[in-house]
């Protein structure tokens, strides 16, 4: 363990700050002996996978705990696979290695940035597949008790990039481990963007898998070359009402049906009608292929970023009548805040 230690290499913004001490955890029992006793020290901790969804606000007064513990575990039945994986694996490695097992159904997650255990916190999601339809439980250390404590799907409180541990036990657990289980008979999801062109008897698993890589490469920006933080803004969900009157004055919005009475919206698109593909504030800007990210352009301050995306909600409220919420995690000096 460390003193003040830069965190520009831990979130994948690039943002420079700094923390008061880092701790780096390869194995579940020491990442969780030293979680539940730095809680109950009452120090500031902020757990961190690949720093990925996170918006560092100013440095962190505390500790910063790095999970990089390893491990899947692979059971077969006759219907369905079941996988047990450490908290510290990397997401886009955990799809590569199910398509080269000839598990399918993680396919559409592909390319999407951070760990395994960050991953059902906020129930992430792409090209119509979320975590939760390929979830079977979560487990995790409860910080004030010790207790290892495994949670269904169902008891997770999933939804739109949402679930429980970013609501009643948000600062209060520590996930520790996630189980899958996905079926035999492969049901592709063939519903968003260019998924429908690949429509045909002969789609595989792996075509489905190039296809998100190519369109997430060639309009996301690779963080290890331009710091972002990926989709910065939620998609916003609005009455159906409130869409057709969109519909009426922009013929071209795009919207996704999400139950009977609401549709889900597609917030980059809203924010390039607002003009702002490009837009710079200081060293932060709204990426030129892709309005949802938001980039550090130009060696950005976290006041730059905090800056913009204000700016961004601020438009998209005036000319549409919509909120915006940001995805990310923002972080300040002892706690998380909003934006």
């Amino acid at each position: 363990m460390t003193d003040l230690t830069s965190l520009k290499a831990h979130n994948t913004f690039g943002l420079e700050h700094s923390c008061r001490s880092l701790f780096i955890a390869k194995t579940t029992p020491e990442l969780s002996a030293f979680c539940k006793q730095l809680y109950l020290s009452g120090e500031p901790m902020l757990i961190l996978g690949g720093g990925s969804n996170v918006v560092l606000c100013e440095d962190f007064a505390g500790t910063v705990v790095v999970v990089e513990t390893k491990g899947i575990e692979l059971n077969v039945t006759e219907g369905h696979y079941y996988l047990a994986v450490e908290a510290g694996e990397d997401w886009h490695q955990l799809v590569c290695y199910c398509l080269d097992k000839g598990i399918a159904g993680f396919e559409n997650l592909a390319l999407i940035p951070g760990t395994v255990g960050a991953a059902p916190i906020q129930n992430i999601g792409a090209y119509g597949v979320e975590l939760k339809d390929l979830c079977e439980w979560v487990e995790y250390l409860d910080l004030a008790s010790g207790e290892s404590i495994r949670l269904s799907v169902e008891q997770c409180g999933f939804s739109y990039r949402d679930s429980i541990f970013k609501q009643n036990l948000s600062g209060k657990v520590l996930i520790t481990r996630v189980g899958f289980k996905v079926p035999k008979v492969w049901l592709p999801r063939l519903d968003y963007g260019p998924l429908k062109m690949l429509n045909n008897p002969d789609i595989t698993p792996k075509t489905v898998f190039d296809c998100i890589c190519a369109t997430r490469m060639e309009k996301l920006p690779d963080p290890e070359k331009v710091g972002n933080a990926g989709s910065f803004f939620k998609n916003p969900i609005i009455e159906n009402e409130q869409f057709q009157a969109l519909v009426a004055q922009y013929p071209n919005i795009v919207g996704y049906p999400q139950g009977h009475s609401h549709t889900k919206v597609a917030a980059g698109w809203l924010i390039e009608m607002a003009g702002l593909k490009g837009y710079q504030v200081g060293g932060a800007a709204v990426h030129e292929k892709q309005a949802l990210v938001l980039i550090n352009k130009d060696n950005a301050s976290s006041d730059d970023v905090l800056c913009l995306a204000r700016h961004i909600v601020d438009c998209i409220s005036k000319q549409f009548a919509i909120n915006l919420e940001h995805e990310p995690r923002m972080i300040a000096s002892t706690r998380e805040r909003s934006l």
